[in-house]
């Protein structure tokens, strides 16, 4: 554990007043070590005016941009005393402002820098699986199930997806199955259909990092709902993908993932054979993935794999990708 300040630690009954942290954010520089970044004292600083409503705000602000530089942000963050409970309280409060709408740029911003620090936490290799034992996802997924597009609702969306991310990034098995077992896949689906085009990205991506777990192709496929949903999530984005296809590269060479992943499996295989969409054939998306390796193999490989009984690829998979992608 980091070696930290005692003040950070415990509250001090004679500093509970906002008189004793507001210095931290207002009228002050940010102090520097020699290399540049921010100095440990200016972060305990701010962490420490995160106690007080009223440097709160600032404070979320000019933490959030310490995290490129500063490693140790995530353990600052963690163990000291009453940090996390502050931004989940910054969840909590917004909670009210999600099922009307009135939520402000100003207000859907704070709440988005309180997330990116629980993504810190979440990424840490040191702090990830104490995020995840404190069952601090639960808080986000009222954040994933939002149905409203516009953008102060889209902000706390993505940046939610984000904390999710970081947990399943790395492939940590015990992080895929906390959010397994806390049924994350709902709330994935329903970003795929109602966020935008980098929120579908990311809750796909989710969803493929899930999937390349056994045990999250086999909860995937265990039940012919659970598939059917994924499924039409996944058929869904591929039909309203953007005429212009070069800015959803990333969302197709994840949803491809998903299909070839989903090959994978006997069962779902069967399906496949007859229900892949058609649009995975369409030359343009293979002119899209020309330049991309990985993507193309992936599509390869999932023509082989559905390759048996499919009715529409009555030729070679090699000569039906040579033909499509030639200029």
């Amino acid at each position: 554990m980091a070696n930290l300040p005692q003040s950070l630690f415990g509250s001090d009954p004679s500093s509970s007043s906002s008189g004793a942290v507001a210095p931290s954010t207002s009228g002050t520089t940010t102090s520097t070590t020699d290399h540049g970044e921010p100095s440990r004292v200016y972060v305990e600083k701010l962490i420490l005016a995160l106690r007080d409503d009223k440097t709160r705000e600032r404070a979320l602000g000019l933490l959030n941009k310490t995290k490129a530089t500063r490693e140790d942000l995530a353990l600052l963050l963690w163990h000291s005393f009453g940090t996390i409970f502050t931004l989940l309280e910054e969840i909590l409060a917004v909670y009210r402002s999600i099922s009307n709408p009135n939520l402000t740029e100003r207000a859907s911003s704070r709440v988005c820098n309180a997330l990116a620090l629980l993504q810190c936490v979440a990424s840490h290799p040191d702090t990830r699986k104490l995020f995840i034992k404190a069952n601090i996802p639960h808080y986000l997924y009222p954040l994933l199930n939002i149905m409203n597009k516009e953008k102060p609702y889209e902000h706390l969306r993505l940046t939610s997806l984000g904390v999710i991310g970081a947990l399943v990034k790395p492939g940590d098995e015990d992080a895929i199955h906390f959010l397994l077992e806390s049924q994350i896949f709902p709330c994935c689906l329903r970003c795929m259909d109602v966020g935008n085009d980098l929120s579908k990205t990311v809750a796909t991506f989710i969803v493929h990092k899930i999937l390349m777990k056994d045990e999250g192709l086999k909860y995937c496929c265990a039940y012919a709902q659970r598939f059917y949903a994924v499924g039409r999530a996944l058929e869904n984005m591929l039909e309203n993908l953007a005429e212009d296809l070069s800015h959803s590269h990333h969302l197709l060479k994840h949803i491809i993932g998903c299909y070839l992943r989903l090959s994978q499996s006997p069962r779902a295989c069967d399906v496949l054979r007859y229900c892949l969409p058609t649009r995975l054939r369409d030359p343009t998306i293979f002119n899209l993935l020309r330049d991309d390796p990985t993507a193309m193999v992936w599509l390869q490989e999932l023509y082989h794999n559905v390759s048996n009984r499919a009715q529409w690829t009555t030729i070679p998979t090699g000569e039906l990708l040579a033909s499509l992608i030639r200029p």
